[in-house]
C-alpha cells in the first residue's frame, strides 16, 4: 500500500500500488483477504473508488467496530504493508462512455464510494452526459469525499450533487434534511422519458425503498441498477 488517507472519523481510503494491474471498469469491487498467524483467513469485498483512468487503485474503507477486516485496514494498516487482493470484480454495476445517460447516482452512506468511480471516469470520458449525484449521510461530517463532491456542481455544468443528511446538519445546509423521500428520488431522477441509467448503492433498505420508489415513478426496471449491503461483520 502506497498511502492510507482518512476520509472521515471511521473511513479511510487505500492508495494502492499495483504493478500489472490490468485496469478496472468503474463500479467495480476487490476482495481483500486477511491471514492471521494460526492460518485463519477472512475475506471481504470493497468497491474500488477511484476511476479506471487514476494513477492508483483505492479501496474506500468503513470500519465497522465488529468487524473482522475492516478495522485492521483502517486501523492498523500502513504505508508498505502488502495486502492479498483478488479483482477486479463484477461487470453489472458498471459505467462507461458506450452506456451514455443521462447518469443519475443515488448512495447511501459509504454506498457512494463506486458513485464516486462513476463520477471520476465520467469526468474524464462523457462531460457532455448530464450526471446527477444524491448522496445521503448521516451527519454532514460522515460524507465520505465530501470536498470533492462539492466542487463538481461548480466545475461542471452538467454535473449536480445533493446532499441529504438523515441525523444531524449543520447550521444553514441547505440541502435536505431527514430521511431520503419518495418526491426526493423523483425529482433526482427526473423525467422517465429522459431514460436515464440509475444507480441505487447502499445498505439494503436505503435501496430497496429507492428502487421501488424509481419503478413506482415510471422509471424501467432495466435502467436501474443496484448494489447492496447489509450487516457482513466487515
Amino acid at each position: 500500500m502506497a498511502e492510507l488517507v482518512p476520509e472521515t472519523v471511521r473511513v479511510a481510503s487505500l492508495v494502492l500500488e499495483l504493478p500489472g494491474w490490468r485496469g478496472h471498469r468503474a463500479g467495480q469491487h476487490i476482495d481483500v483477504r486477511l491471514t492471521a498467524e494460526d492460518g485463519y483467513q477472512a475475506q471481504r469485498s470493497y468497491s474500488i473508488g477511484s476511476a479506471p483512468e487514476d494513477e492508483h487503485v483505492v479501496l474506500t474503507v468503513e470500519r465497522l467496530e465488529d468487524g473482522e477486516v475492516s478495522p485492521y485496514l483502517v486501523d492498523v494498516l500502513r504505508a508498505g504493508d502488502e495486502l492479498e487482493l483478488r479483482g477486479p470484480i463484477g461487470g453489472y454495476f458498471v459505467w462507461e462512455d458506450s452506456l451514455g445517460g443521462p447518469l443519475v447516482l443515488i448512495g447511501g452512506g459509504s454506498g457512494v464510494v463506486p458513485l464516486h468511480s462513476m463520477l471520476r471516469h465520467w469526468v474524464v470520458t462523457s462531460r457532455e452526459v448530464p450526471v446527477r449525484l444524491l448522496y445521503s449521510s448521516r451527519s454532514w461530517n460522515e460524507v465520505i469525499y465530501r470536498d470533492e463532491l462539492i466542487g463538481y456542481s461548480g466545475a461542471h455544468a452538467q454535473a449536480e450533487v445533493r446532499f441529504a443528511l438523515t441525523r444531524e446538519w449543520p447550521q444553514g445546509f441547505a440541502g435536505h434534511t431527514g430521511r431520503i423521500t419518495r418526491e426526493l428520488i423523483a425529482d433526482v431522477a427526473g423525467a422517465p422519458d429522459e431514460r436515464p441509467i440509475i444507480y441505487v448503492c447502499g445498505p439494503t433498505g436505503f435501496v430497496e425503498a429507492a428502487a421501488q420508489w424509481l419503478v413506482d415513478t415510471g422509471h424501467a426496471p432495466g435502467r436501474i441498477r443496484t448494489e447492496r449491503f447489509g450487516p457482513t461483520g466487515a
